[in-house]
């Protein structure tokens, strides 16, 4: 593929995408794990729910592309917050689908490969080149933000499709992509395409991304760290500040064409910040995850999803409420066991996403009547026995 830098005819850009370095790749992971758990914190944990998350980021997506495409050089803060949108709303994307249309995770992987593959055919055809050292037009950089949005679709989908349609976990995710992006540069070095290994090793890095996100974000006794995803948001958010503060000021020193280099740029010293970030999320996590290890009794041992006794504690004190005619109460209370199976779906649906999806199911029930606008003891009495069947039947197998 041709790697030449076409001269732009509409107007005066420079490139638009940041030089790729070990920055940009430790940049990249952490943003991309961000996106997951700060969808996830946004859809659960603050309570908006589904929808309302994907119509809010879908506008702050909106503003961050105006602002990207207003520029005409590449300008760290303005491009990295876009990464970050882009990379919330395509796992929002294929959330959307999995979890509210019901598709398969084998077909949203599929459709969005061949997606990916339309957008590469009608870029290349259109501009004879998919090289990120070209994006210096209007056009280019459409089919370069179409093209990104699309692997992380596309990463979504096929790391959730790896690490739970296929009983990975997330502990094994995050070795299995760490190694395949380990082997795209092995393969750059061996001579491969660098335009074929980086477009390989940027869709890895979304699944790498989620496997490290829930291996932090889940409880210990799931094999997480128990960060919770408030805390790891935090943690990754503040490492990406000031790598992508330093890369501002690298390009505002010394501008787009000498980014890198000077006193303070150079590939010894773009190493030594990677370094350091990963060091430093490496040690807020140590400081920051639970001390006390969690013993894996015999009762959490029982059944296919291990123990499941605090989600029937939470069933049920809401069956409680519900038999004592506090619907209200138990409408409140219910928000907890949302709370709670949704943390937890990465560590627990890898164990067994059969019955997952089962009590998945009779959760939804829960849910569905205690939040219908007529809520009615009967019918919520009925969700919640439902439940309690699923639980004991589960952990008692």
């Amino acid at each position: 593929m041709s790697t030449a830098i076409a001269t732009p005819t509409t107007r005066a850009w420079l490139n638009k995408v940041p030089a790729i370095t070990a920055t940009f790749w430790v940049i990249k992971i952490l943003s991309t794990t961000i996106g997951e758990t700060f969808a996830d914190y946004l859809t659960v944990n603050v309570g908006l729910g589904q929808q309302v998350t994907d119509l809010v980021m879908l506008g702050v997506l909106a503003v961050a592309l105006t602002l990207q495409f207003r520029t005409r050089q590449v300008t760290p803060v303005i491009y990295w917050f876009t990464v970050v949108c882009v990379s919330i709303v395509g796992t929002q994307i294929t959330d959307f689908l999995t979890d509210t249309l019901g598709i398969s995770l084998w077909v949203s992987t599929g459709v969005f490969s061949v997606i990916l593959a339309l957008v590469f055919t009608l870029w290349y055809r259109e501009e004879r080149t998919l090289a990120i050292t070209s994006i210096n037009t209007p056009r280019r950089e459409a089919f370069y933000w179409g093209a990104i949005l699309t692997t992380f679709a596309l990463g979504t989908a096929a790391g959730d499709l790896a690490t739970e349609a296929l009983g990975l976990g997330f502990r094994n995710g995050a070795l299995i992509f760490g190694g395949l992006i380990l082997a795209c540069w092995v393969a750059r070095k061996a001579g491969a395409s660098l335009v074929l290994t980086f477009w390989v090793a940027y869709i890895l890095t979304r699944p790498l991304g989620a496997s490290i996100g829930d291996l932090l974000t889940q409880e210990r006794s799931l094999g997480g760290f128990g960060l919770g995803a408030q805390l790891t948001s935090l943690i990754f958010f503040a490492v990406i500040v000031v790598l992508v503060v330093r890369e501002q000021w690298l390009v505002n020193q010394y501008g787009v064409a000498e980014k890198g280099s000077g006193p303070h740029g150079g590939r010894a010293r773009d190493f030594s910040w990677a370094a350091l970030a990963a060091a430093a999320v490496v040690g807020a996590t140590a400081v920051a995850a639970p001390t006390a290890s969690v013993a894996a009794s015999a009762s959490a041992a029982q059944g296919p999803l291990g123990d499941l006794t605090s989600y029937s504690t939470i069933v049920n004190d809401l069956g409680t409420k519900v038999k004592a005619g506090d619907l209200a109460g138990a409408t409140t209370r219910v928000k907890d066991l949302e709370v709670a199976w949704d943390s937890s779906e990465a560590g627990l649906k890898p164990k067994s996403p059969h019955d997952w999806h089962t009590m998945d199911v009779a959760i939804d029930g829960v849910l569905t009547s205690l939040r219908a606008p007529t809520p009615t003891q009967a019918d919520s009495a009925h969700s919640i026995a439902t439940l309690q069947h699923v639980i004991a039947s589960l952990q008692h197998r």
